[in-house]
C-alpha cells in the first residue's frame, strides 16, 4: 500500500506539471519527479515477483502425503556455500541476516555432521514445507579428507540419521548402530543440488567432478532429480556485482544464454557436470553483508523454487 501511494503521489505530480507546461505553451521536459516515478514502479514491480515467490513457497504442497516436507540436499566443494546458502534462505523469511548453520572459507570443512534444517516463515512463524540438507564438504584429492562418496550417497537413500559425524576414512555401514537400516521415504532426499562457485567453475579438478559423476549415475539410476546452484555470481562479472538484475534479464531474454559474454559463458562450461543450462540457479549468499536486499531475495526464492518443484 505504501508503495501504491507513493506511485499514485508521483505520476499525479508528473502529469499536473506536463499539463501546466502545455497550456504555457512551453515544450515539455522530464520534470524531476519522473525519476521517482520509474523507482517506484520498478520497486513496486520486484516486491511483487517477491511476493508471488513467497505465496508459493509458503503454500507448497508435496504429491504425497508420506512426505509433508520434501529434503533437499546440498552438495558440492569445501567452501563453495552450502551452508551459506541454507542461512541466506532463512535470512529472507526473518528479514534480516542470520548464521544458524557454521558456514566457512578454510582449505577444511567447517560441517562436519549431516544436519537437517527446517526453515521458518519468520521468527515466531510457522514451520515451512521443506527441509534443507547439509553435508560435510567434497575434497579434490584422493586422500582421505572430505566426505565420502559412499556417505553421499547412504544420505541420498536415507540410511543416514540427523547430526551423523562424518569420518573421511572410513563410510558408514550396516554394522554401525546409527545407520538406519529401512527408511521410509520421508527420511530419503527427494532433491540434490550441487553447488558451485560461478567465478571458478572451469577450475573445478578431475577427482572432484569424477566424484560428481559417481554421484549423477547413482541418482539417476534412482530417480532423483538434479540442480546446479551457481554461487558468488558477483564475483564471476563486475558489472552483476554493481547490478544484480543483470543477471535476471540476461537469464530471461538472451535465447542462447551459452552465446552470452558474461558470467553465463562460465556457467554453460556447467556441461561437464551434464545437467542443461536450465537446472541452473545463479544466486548471492549473504555472506559479506549485515542486511538484506530485495534482489538477492529474489535469486534466492527463484532457487529455492526450482528445487520444490524438481522434488
Amino acid at each position: 500500500k505504501t508503495i501504491d501511494s507513493k506511485l499514485t503521489e508521483a505520476r499525479t505530480s508528473f502529469l499536473s506539471k506536463r499539463m501546466s507546461l502545455i497550456l504555457k505553451g512551453k515544450s515539455l521536459e522530464f520534470p524531476s519527479e519522473l525519476p521517482t516515478v520509474f523507482s517506484a514502479l520498478s520497486s513496486f514491480v520486484t516486491n511483487r515477483v517477491k511476493d508471488e515467490l513467497l505465496k508459493e513457497i509458503r503454500f507448497y504442497e508435496s504429491l504425497t502425503e508420506s512426505v509433508e516436507e520434501p529434503r533437499i540436499l546440498l552438495i558440492g566443494q569445501i567452501g563453495a556455500g552450502k551452508s551459506s546458502f541454507f542461512n541466506s534462505v532463512n535470512s529472507t523469511f526473518r528479514g534480516h541476516v542470520i548464521l544458524q548453520a557454521t558456514s566457512g572459507h578454510g582449505d577444511t570443512s567447517v560441517s562436519k555432521q549431516y544436519r537437517t534444517y527446517p526453515v521458518y516463515d519468520g521468527k515466531g512463524g510457522k514451520r515451512l514445507p521443506y527441509v534443507l540438507c547439509d553435508t560435510m564438504g567434497l575434497e579434490d584429492s584422493d586422500y582421505d579428507e572430505g566426505i565420502r562418496v559412499e556417505d553421499i550417497i547412504s544420505v541420498i537413500k536415507g540410511h543416514v540419521p540427523d547430526l551423523y559425524e562424518f569420518n573421511p576414512k572410513a563410510p558408514i555401514t550396516r554394522n554401525d548402530k546409527r545407520y538406519r537400516e529401512n527408511p521410509s521415504l520421508a527420511d530419503k532426499v527427494h532433491c540434490v543440488v550441487f553447488v558451485v562457485e560461478a567465478d571458478t567453475i572451469s577450475l573445478l579438478g578431475k577427482n572432484l567432478l569424477s566424484k560428481f559423476k559417481i554421484i549423477r549415475n547413482e541418482l539417476t539410476s534412482i530417480g532423483v532429480p538434479q540442480l546446479v546452484l551457481a554461487t558468488k555470481i558477483d564475483q564471476a562479472c563486475p558489472e552483476i556485482k554493481n547490478d544484480l538484475t543483470k543477471v535476471y534479464r540476461s537469464r530471461y531474454l538472451e535465447e542462447k544464454v551459452s552465446q552470452s559474454d558474461r558470467w553465463w559463458t562460465k556457467c554453460h562450461e556447467c556441461d561437464i557436470l551434464g545437467v542443461p543450462i536450465s537446472s541452473i540457479s545463479p544466486v548471492k549468499n549473504y555472506s559479506t553483508v549485515t542486511e538484506v536486499s530485495l534482489q538477492v531475495d529474489i535469486l534466492l526464492l527463484k532457487a529455492l523454487q526450482q528445487m520444490l518443484r524438481a522434488a
